[in-house]
This record gives structure tokens, sequence and C-alpha cells, in this order.
């Protein structure tokens, strides 16, 4: 076995044992500055810390806290869910890498939002663009609750909450350019998508002080943030990276679609936390997002395997997949303000027109890998629409009527919100691709494509057959 391991390793070329040592300098650098950076955070917020660790508000709701507790594991699971339903639909010498781009997302992101991502996204407003500092290492990010999310759960239980979804929506963007992007550039491109990007975004839609919140722009679960944020970026670098090498001239076909059916079902079981828990307490919203997502998702499962049976002449199992996604992607903004019923017609339409979107990338000659612009991007501008059409107060009062509830704002509101997420992440993502480009190489060689990203990114072999 230890014979068959290294012979997986990929071999410094002759002359080259100046660059590795170079590499390993650059990685214990690295390694040291990250460690002095947390060392130096905790002694800063240590006092608060201490000082709230104590403390026992009496706003806090048990009930509520365990039922957002539970929800961030669900929202948490969403990504490693997402890298069995992407590893599954890419061909088997990019499985390992295909993964490995979700699944760090767990590491990275959780030490930028500590360090300073939350209080960009949550933290005190400034100019209603993004917050401040106030929060970096936690600080003042206490166990009570903040009155500006939630007054019955926990504040650092808000934080852990939202961090999941920041995990989860940079991973989404990685099926666009499946099987190409090379790992370290990768890697830069996480961390500056996500400080520039998604943290302003967020801070817009639910930040204390955010101009689209502000605005009255509605999106109870991310339609804005996390789905129209990666499907506008997912474009962007799909258009930026170019086409795989054989796209279009060589068959690319799934390689194990029950890896990809693991990962949807686990997808839409996190999705109930990812929407639910949205509510941010145990009661009746709660349980009404509960029964749109379910809802929307199952029209959408319909949708598609009736469009495509139509269209090619029988369902399949991916379309089946991909329209579950779709649903659960358009009710996403959605579950909070409509009613069931609205939640089916939300879910039927995105089945239908994500079928159709996703066939958009053959006439527009851009190479989606994993449909991500198709059903994520479009899937989520679908549903933050609707959002402006089938909302009502009579659901949830903080929310707002929709058109045939007799309010024509509302819709208009959501139209300038969604082309504003859309213009920021697509134009945003472009230049963090366009920038880094210059500095390092972005893709892959085409002979390490054709080999892989596995063996090529990562020194091993999905499978030993």
């Amino acid at each position: 076995m230890a014979t068959e391991v290294q012979s997986t390793q990929i071999q410094p070329a002759q002359g080259a044992e100046g660059v590795q040592i170079s590499r390993k300098t650059r990685i214990w650098i690295a390694a040291v500055l990250l460690a002095l950076a947390i060392i130096i955070g905790s002694i800063i917020s240590i006092r608060e810390t201490f000082g709230t660790l104590a403390e026992q508000s009496p706003l806090l709701n048990s009930t509520d806290t365990g039922f957002v507790f539970i929800s961030a594991c669900l929202v948490m699971l969403m990504t490693p869910a997402l890298a069995l339903f992407y590893g599954g639909m890419v061909r088997k010498k990019n499985v390992l890498g295909t993964m490995m781009q979700s699944f760090i997302t767990l590491g990275i992101i959780t030490f930028i939002w500590v360090a300073y991502g939350y209080s960009l996204a949550f933290g005190p407003d400034v100019n209603h663009l993004i917050g401040n500092l106030d929060w970096a290492m936690l600080q003042n990010v206490t166990l009570s609750p903040n009155p500006s999310y939630s007054t019955t759960i926990p504040h650092q239980l808000y934080m852990i909450f939202q961090m999941m979804f920041a995990c989860l929506t940079p991973a989404l963007i990685t099926g666009a350019f499946a099987g190409r992007f090379k790992f370290k550039a990768y890697i830069m491109f996480l961390i500056l998508w996500i400080t520039f990007i998604y943290c302003p975004l967020a801070h817009w839609v639910w930040g204390d002080g955010g101009w689209i919140k502000n605005l009255g722009g509605l999106d109870f679960a991310g339609g804005l943030v996390v789905h129209i944020g990666s499907g506008a970026a997912a474009l962007a670098s799909c258009l930026v990276l170019g086409e795989r090498t054989g796209y279009k001239k060589e068959a690319m076909p799934p390689h194990n679609l029950t890896l990809t059916f693991t990962g949807a079902c686990l997808l839409w079981f996190g999705w109930f936390g990812f929407n639910a828990g949205s509510a941010l307490s145990a009661g009746g919203l709660a349980v009404s997002a509960f029964v749109t997502t379910q809802a929307a998702a199952g029209m959408g499962v319909i949708a598609w395997c009736l469009t495509e049976w139509a269209n090619r002449g029988r369902p399949t199992v991916l379309g089946a997949l991909s329209g579950a996604v779709a649903g659960l992607v358009a009710i996403t903004p959605a579950a909070g303000f409509v009613t069931a019923a609205s939640a089916m017609v939300i879910g039927f339409l995105a089945g239908t027109i994500c079928y159709f979107a996703v066939g958009l990338k053959s006439k527009f000659n851009y190479d989606d890998s994993l449909d991500v612009v198709g059903i994520h991007g479009a899937g989520g501008v679908l549903g933050s629409i609707l959002v402006g059409v089938f909302a009502t107060v009579l659901i949830n009062p903080d929310g707002a009527n929709g058109l045939i509830h007799g309010s024509l704002n509302l819709l208009w509101i959501q139209i300038v919100s969604t082309t504003a997420s859309i213009v920021f992440s697509f134009c945003g993502t472009w230049l963090i691709l366009t920038v880094l480009g210059k500095f390092t190489e972005l893709r892959v060689t085409e002979r390490q494509e054709i080999k892989g990203l596995d063996i090529t990114q990562h020194s091993e072999n999905c499978y030993r057959l």
C-alpha cells in the first residue's frame, strides 16, 4: 500500500529542489503569520470573551437557541453535500479536485469570518455599504442577543449560523469552472471574493443599515446574497477562464450519478435549516418556511421532468435532481413571505425556466461546467423577483405585500435589488479574476487539465480499480 501511495506523488523535476524549498518556506511563513494573527486577535478580544461567558441574558429563549443551533448544523452539512453533488457530475479524473474546492471553504471562510468577515457583513454600518471592524475577532459579539438581528438567541449563534451561509456561497461558484482552475489561484480567489463581494452584498441585504434592507428589499434566506451572488460570479468566471479543453468536441458525461443523487438529497435535507432556520425562532414562521421549501422543491422536480420529457423524450435522474435544486433556489428568497400555494407556482416556474436557462450556455458559448448560472443564477433571479409578486404580510408582518396582494412597489424594489446584486457580483468577480490573473496563472496547463485535477493539484486518485 505504501508503494501504491508513493506512486501517485508528483516528483519534482531535476534541478527544481530550490523551488521546492522556497515553496516550503513560503508555506511556513504563512502558517506563522496565521498563528500570530489568531494569537493577537485572541489577546485583543479576551476581555470581552471572558466577560460574556458568565452572562445569562434573561432574553434568551432556549427553544429558539436549540432550533437555530440545529439549523446551523444543517446548513454546514450543505457544503460537503454540494461537494458530493458536484463530484459526481465531473469526470473521474477531477472528482477530488472538485470536492476539495467546496470542502476547503469550511476552513478558510471560518478563519475569515471570525477574523473580520462577520464584522464587515453584519457589523456597525458605514455609509449603508459595509460594516466596520468593531466586531473583528468577535469583539462585542457576545452570548447575549443582539436586538438588530434577534432578541432570543445569542449573538454568537447568529454569527455562526451566518458563517455557514458564507462557507456555502463561494463553493457554489466552483461548479462553473470545474476541471480547470488551479488550486493555488482558487485559494486566492476565495479570499478576495468573500472579502470584497460576499461581505458587502450580505451587508446591503441583511446588515443593520444596509441600503437594500433600508430600501425595503426582501431576501428571507439568501436569494440575492447566496444564489444571485454566486450565479453572477459563476458567469464572470466562465467568461474570464474560457472553455474546458475539448469542450463541445468530446463527451464529458457525469462519471457517478449515485454521488450526485446522494449529494442532492443531503442538500434538500440541509435546505430546511437554510430556509426554516432563517426565521431565527421555532415558531409559525419557521413552519411556514419549511412547508414552502418542500412545496417548491417538489414542484421543481415535476416541472423539470415534464419539460425534459417533452423536449428529449424521457425524464432523467440528473434532470429530476436539477429540478429539485432549481425549486429550492427559487423559493429561498421567498420562503418566509409567501403561502404554500404561491411556493408551488414558484417551484414549477423554476423547474421549467431553469431547464431552458441551462441550454443558453450552448447558444452563447460559455462553458458553465455544472450549470451554476442556469440553476442558481436564473433560479435566484426568478425567486427574488417573484417575491415582489407573491409576498404577503399575512405570512410575515415584517415583510410587505406583493403585486397580487395589491402593491406594485415591492416588485419594483425587488427588481432594483436583483439588478444591483447581479451587476455588483458579476463586475466585482470579473475585476478580481482579471487582476489576480496578472499575478498568477488562473488555469492549469492543458497537459494538467487532460491528466486531471486530482493528480496534478492534489497528488491523489479517487478510484483504484
